[in-house]
């Protein structure tokens, strides 16, 4: 895997904008749903990622802590992003809103008869 750079996470974030506008000219639900299910999948959805990042960079900022006489204000920051991980950690479940509809989606679509379509 090549090593992360700020082009390749800007990116990412310019993809996410892309979808945005997409979703904003009024596709077929079936289709916008399909482009969004995997930024909510229950495990390495968006916001599962992004409160693994928060948690990881609250880390790496605590171990790698300036000698500084504002080591109070640096645990208040990384509290900060601690909290934020835990917030969108509980975003998780918006999996089951792209479930239900889908259900919701595919139960409304028409039924297709077979053959000429006079017979039951």
């Amino acid at each position: 895997m090549p090593d992360l750079t700020p082009d390749s996470v800007h990116a990412a974030t310019e993809t996410l904008s892309r979808l945005t506008e997409y979703l904003r000219q009024d596709p077929d639900p079936a289709e916008a749903l399909a482009l969004v299910e995997p930024l909510l999948d229950e495990y390495t959805g968006l916001p599962v990622q992004l409160a693994d990042a928060l948690r990881a960079l609250a880390r790496t900022v605590q171990t790698h802590r300036p000698d500084t006489p504002l080591d109070h204000k640096v645990d208040l920051l990384v509290q900060e992003l601690r909290s934020a991980a835990w917030e969108q950690t509980d975003q998780h479940t918006l999996h089951y809103v792209i479930d239900d509809l889908r259900a919701l989606y595919a139960s409304s679509e028409p039924t297709r008869t077979l053959g000429c379509g006079t017979c039951r």
